[in-house]
């Protein structure tokens, strides 16, 4: 049994991981999290891919039945059908695989193969995944079939990233487009930030047009901008997946990234600075045309207010006032 490398980006490639081992003839099956209940380790729509020659990547438990899982899918590649799983605490089986942190799982078990997962409808989903748009993908226990639908559909669900059951009795798998953070203003709290972005499964640019600041000895492995806000913002999408930071404390950097963030459909805009900076920095911005409703989309001075001192606490308060944004509204 081997494991895949994986980082952050990777594990929101599952299902595209699947379809290639499937087009190499290696054969696959993706398992995924439809239920669970109490304190089961990993949320609704966590997914694991097998291969038939042993490899998988990704997670439905974080490895307390993937045995059985796994298990699971090396027959179904083999034979065929769909099959639905059950382990909780109640369970002896489950004591067997080692599921005894208190929560039930269920897992849903699919080969890829006519009559199953067909490899063309992967393939679409890779496909929607791959072209950042939304998708999800539904399946009826009761006969089998499956379709890929838009966020139309379920909008509460894509907004809250919710897999499940919907009153039909037919499961959900939301696929959204992976979360984005631009970060303007290459200082000193940007480095704290962005390692946590990275942990949450974010997709992070960092733009800042002073090439003293904005260097890759002080952020490897970055996607640098060095660049003018207004210039560099051109070629990102800034959607309602995105989130944009602004942490200059210079206007004539930071002011064109929040108007451009303003004109978008950002789900979160945070500007640094003390209030006062702030009262400053929205008068400005209303002389721009920007009316109170705007705004009001601003969170200044970012982040929660937990009497941050730190650059790694100011990073804390920042995401977790995102994830706040994000996952409530």
């Amino acid at each position: 049994m081997t494991r895949s490398a994986m980082n952050a980006s990777d594990h929101d490639d599952i299902p595209a991981i699947a379809l290639a081992w499937h087009r190499a003839g290696q054969g696959a099956a993706l398992a995924t999290v439809v239920e669970t209940w109490g304190s089961a380790p990993r949320p609704v729509g966590s997914q694991l891919a097998v291969s038939a020659d042993g490899k998988i990547a990704g997670s439905v438990s974080g490895g307390c039945v993937e045995g059985a899982v796994i298990a699971q899918a090396f027959e179904s590649i083999a034979e065929g059908g769909s099959t639905i799983l059950e382990f909780g605490v109640a369970d002896e089986t489950a004591f067997a695989v080692g599921l005894a942190c208190g929560g039930t799982i269920r897992i849903l078990v699919e080969p890829v193969r006519e009559g199953d997962f067909a490899p063309e409808l992967l393939k679409q989903l890779v496909a929607f995944r791959a072209d950042r748009q939304p998708v999800a993908y539904m399946i009826d226990p009761s006969d089998w079939s499956r379709r890929l639908i838009g966020p139309e559909a379920f909008p509460d669900r894509f907004r809250l990233d919710r897999s499940g059951f919907d009153d039909e009795g037919r499961f959900i798998c939301i696929h959204n487009v992976p979360l984005r953070l631009n970060v303007i203003g290459a200082v000193h709290v940007a480095q704290p930030l962005l390692k946590m972005a990275d942990l949450l499964g974010y997709d992070c640019t960092l733009i800042d047009p002073r090439s003293a600041f904005a260097t890759a000895e002080r952020f490897p492995d970055r996607r640098l901008l060095v660049d003018w806000p207004e210039d560099a913002l051109k070629d990102i999408a800034i959607d309602a997946r995105s989130a944009v930071v602004t942490l200059s404390h210079d206007p004539k950097i930071d002011d064109p990234a929040l108007a451009a963030a303003l004109r978008s459909d950002a789900f979160y805009i945070g500007a640094l600075g003390s209030a006062r900076t702030h009262t400053l920095r929205l008068k400005r911005l209303r002389s721009a045309g920007f009316d109170d409703a705007d705004l009001s989309r601003i969170n200044g001075p970012v982040g929660l207010p937990i009497g941050a001192r730190s650059p790694a606490e100011i990073a804390v308060s920042i995401v977790a006032q995102m994830t706040a944004r994000l996952r409530q509204g």
